[in-house]
């Protein structure tokens, strides 16, 4: 079984309680609004590290980032897009298993049409009342389950 750590819209901060929430895992995938190439940097002495541009992700640094990006672990075939309103594909047919999100800095996981849709939230500064999340995958064979986690002021990350 493999656990991968999913994260977004940094904009620039890696919170305290990343490392910790992300203890163990073999791979980190950021969906983009990174912020700067130092994120990428500091994710890195966690674990590799698959990142795609989020539409704040501008300069120099950014151009090398794609858009998009198709990750393969194991068996599970991984699409990742920033902004979910602007796939344009449909994942199922595309033998996608999981799609990976960000951009409205709110947190969810749910299953359409045999695919695995993963918004980790936002893992940056606190913006509007929104929580500050990121999300963990296992994948085990063909089977991928998620669950997002709160990241809290006490250093401990804590399952929502």
């Amino acid at each position: 079984m493999k656990r991968i750590g999913v994260i977004s819209d940094t904009h620039g901060l890696v919170r305290p309680e990343v490392p910790a929430a992300f203890d163990g895992v073999e791979l980190i995938l950021h969906a983009g609004d990174i912020g700067n190439a130092k994120v990428i940097r500091q994710l890195k002495t966690i674990a590799p590290v698959v990142a795609i541009r989020g539409n704040n992700d501008t300069g120099s640094w950014a151009r090398a980032i794609p858009e998009t990006k198709v990750t393969r672990i194991g068996r599970v075939s991984i699409y990742m897009l920033h902004n979910l309103k602007e796939i344009d594909l449909d994942p199922s047919a595309e033998g996608f298993r999981v799609v990976i999100s960000g951009h409205s800095h709110r947190p969810s996981i749910e299953t359409r049409n045999g695919s695995l849709f993963v918004n980790p939230g936002s893992a940056g500064p606190r913006r509007f009342k929104l929580p500050i999340t990121v999300a963990l995958l296992t994948v085990d064979g063909s089977i991928v389950n998620g669950e997002i986690i709160a990241l809290t002021d006490s250093g401990r990350p804590a399952k929502v």
